[in-house]
């Protein structure tokens, strides 16, 4: 596989984006081809570097959402999904605790998803896409021609179709912890997924490659 992006001296951006999308291997593709630098496609312009290099005070909490007894009660189960919408709303981002999905499937569903991105690259390329209408899509940024610069991350989402059928996911999820973990979080499901639009992607699972230049 042919990957060519450089990550020093001139280069057009929009030339470098569409030719790394073409390749369908997402960064994954960048460290097998043996790229030892990260691409400028992928680092910030130098005004938001001196933003983003602001650290948090390490004492902030992110919000917690615990489900416990969301089950027993309407009044219990307005006030979590209120919580979650605030945590949406202010964060993006929230943690989850007694979901009922054992630490065991969790950590199997990691491994899972692994096994996906380190299948061989004709494997994954099947289910490279930008079409939102797929219910399973893999590819590496979903606003990669949008954003100023790429995040070093490949993801594979699921809409809700996927999640109530786990037999339209890749065939290395079926039978396995993906489909297990999907199983296990019905009562996550109950909660938060039934009133889902189908085409809003429900279950997205990140991977980030290794690479030594960081």
């Amino acid at each position: 596989m042919d990957i060519k992006l450089v990550g020093r001296g001139e280069y057009d951006r929009a030339t470098e984006i569409r030719a790394f999308d073409d390749t369908k291997a997402g960064v994954k593709g960048l460290v097998d081809a043996g790229t030892v630098h990260v691409p400028k496609i992928f680092i910030r312009p130098p005004d938001e570097q001196t933003q983003f290099a602001t650290c948090h005070p390490p004492n902030m909490q992110i919000p917690v959402i615990d489900l416990h007894g969301i089950d027993d009660s309407d009044d219990l189960r307005k006030q979590i999904v209120d919580e979650v919408r605030i945590a949406s709303k202010t964060w993006g981002f929230f943690q989850v605790v007694n979901h009922g999905v054992p630490v065991s499937v969790l950590e199997d569903m990691i491994h899972g998803v692994i096994k996906f991105n380190e299948q061989d690259l004709d494997a994954k390329k099947v289910w490279y896409s930008r079409d939102r209408a797929k219910t399973v899509r893999f590819n590496s940024n979903h606003d990669l021609y949008h954003a100023r610069a790429a995040n070093w991350r490949d993801t594979l989402s699921c809409t809700r179709p996927a999640v109530d059928d786990p037999k339209q996911l890749p065939s290395v999820c079926r039978k396995n912890p993906v489909e297990k973990m999907l199983i296990e979080g019905k009562r996550v499901q109950h909660a938060f997924i039934m009133d889902a639009p189908p085409d809003m992607y429900l279950l997205l699972i990140p991977h980030f490659p290794n690479l030594t230049d960081w």
